[in-house]
């Protein structure tokens, strides 16, 4: 019997449905898969150099986390704070996905991308999985809190901001505008005290265009459970960072925790309530949660177990570095602390183990540490010398555009500073990106894109 019209239609559909079930193989180019995009599995990638790798990663750029708050603040274009892999790394190769399982016994990886799922082999796996923002069973946080983590995170909350002061602006009730005008950041490392800093530095930019918001108390509020805000730095220049954002008008409770959030209010465990329609939680990372399925051995944080080579503990051809792993250091007392700077350090010594094929030991001592508290105020530790205010900031500043990877990315960069330094802050509100109306949409009374 013939078949029918319709199922000789069908028929096609499946066939292609089964092309893309079906797992294509291929091998890791120079024997080499780096697992992660990120600071450290980018910078092995690229120091492996002719050596060649195979990188999967969600995205087709690494992020230079140090620099997001200036991205969030718009002192920098958020483009210019990527690097984009295949540019970085021009010896690897790109496999664009996420990692679905992990054969270790069988040396394979299978990699779930848009056109169908890939089981690449490999030599050497490289784990470089990087972090996520850590959170707690608090309620309303999930529904109601912003991250700042990614790129993403930073666009949307500059937008978030501009938008809020659109909305006070248009407020007929100063007390809802001023609730439009409170921002709450939860936790006091380095993220959230520049994200705040930056962040209060584009508001009072901003203001200068609305005359009507210029009365309305604005505020800002920075919670930790820490006993201090910055406490990875040593205590002066902790205690200058407090009385600078102190003397801004910056609100710092420190000793307790956020007990729930509302659409409109922030409780804290002392009783404290705030009223605010912003909250933003950058109280820390946890390791990536995928590497709990990947049957690896891990601390009590869900870091991976490495040895003093980067080496996963009870794996011959399997490393781990980053934010991701539990890496113990020759030169400290401690494991590392999840910081680009070290994450760099870790990378530079594993690709040279990989490519020499000789084993040596990591180890690291940490040159210092630096931190913005927005404009022209810093506070910087190298090598024992303690700087703060200008000086500070000047040092961060030119730190930073060191790290930063190709010379191409540092002078965007340095145009950029220099472009914030001569003319006013771009006050434009462009959440809409990402998100076009499609061609059947209609404009309605916001106009034609002609108009």
């Amino acid at each position: 019997m013939r078949p029918s019209p319709e199922s000789a239609r069908v028929r096609p559909v499946h066939a292609a449905a089964a092309i893309l079930r079906r797992v294509i193989e291929r091998r890791a180019q120079g024997g080499t898969l780096v697992v992660g995009g990120g600071f450290a599995g980018a910078y092995v990638a690229r120091l492996l150099g002719r050596d060649g790798a195979t990188i999967v990663s969600p995205e087709n750029f690494m992020l230079y986390t140090p620099m997001l708050p200036e991205a969030a603040s718009g002192t920098l274009e958020p483009r210019h704070t990527v690097v984009p892999l295949r540019q970085m790394c021009p010896h690897a190769e790109l496999l664009l996905g996420s990692v679905a399982s992990a054969d270790l016994g069988g040396q394979a990886v299978d990699v779930e991308t848009e056109v169908g799922r890939y089981r690449v082999r490999y030599d050497r796996l490289v784990l470089a999985l990087g972090a996520v923002p850590r959170t707690f069973p608090i309620p309303g946080l999930v529904e109601h809190g912003l991250g700042f983590k990614t790129l993403a995170d930073a666009i949307y909350l500059r937008n978030h901001v501009l938008r809020e002061l659109e909305s006070a602006d248009a407020e007929t009730d100063r007390i809802a505008a001023q609730r439009r005008l409170t921002f709450v950041f939860v936790g006091a490392g380095y993220a959230g005290v520049e994200a705040l800093a930056e962040l209060s530095d584009l508001v009072d930019d901003a203001l200068r265009y609305y005359p009507s918001l210029r009365t309305v108390p604005r505020r800002w509020v920075l919670v930790d459970a820490a006993p201090k805000i910055l406490p990875e730095i040593p205590s002066r220049l902790g205690e200058y960072a407090a009385r600078e954002l102190e003397r801004r008008g910056i609100e710092i409770h420190v000793g307790t925790s956020v007990a729930e959030v509302t659409a409109e209010s922030v409780a804290l465990e002392d009783g404290t309530s705030i009223a605010a329609n912003t909250f933003v939680w950058t109280a820390g990372v946890v390791p990536n949660p995928l590497l709990a399925k990947l049957g690896l051995p891990l601390d009590e944080r869900g870091r991976v177990l490495v040895d003093e080579f980067l080496r996963v503990e009870g794996q011959t051809n399997v490393w781990a570095l980053g934010d991701c792993a539990r890496v113990p250091n020759r030169r400290s007392d401690h494991p590392d602390p999840p910081t680009c700077q070290h994450a760099l350090r870790q990378a530079r010594r594993l690709a040279k183990n990989l490519r020499s094929g000789s084993e040596k030991p990591y180890g690291y001592r940490m040159l210092g540490q630096v931190a913005t508290l927005g404009r022209y105020k810093g506070i910087a530790d190298v090598l024992g010398v303690r700087l703060r205010g200008f000086p500070g900031w000047f040092v961060t500043r030119t730190y930073h555009l060191y790290q930063l990877p190709l010379l191409s990315r540092k002078l965007r960069v340095v145009a950029d500073w220099t472009t914030s330094l001569l003319f006013k802050r771009d006050i434009a509100e462009l959440g809409m990106l990402g998100h076009p109306p499609g061609l059947g949409h209609s404009p309605g009374l916001h106009g034609s894109p002609g108009e």
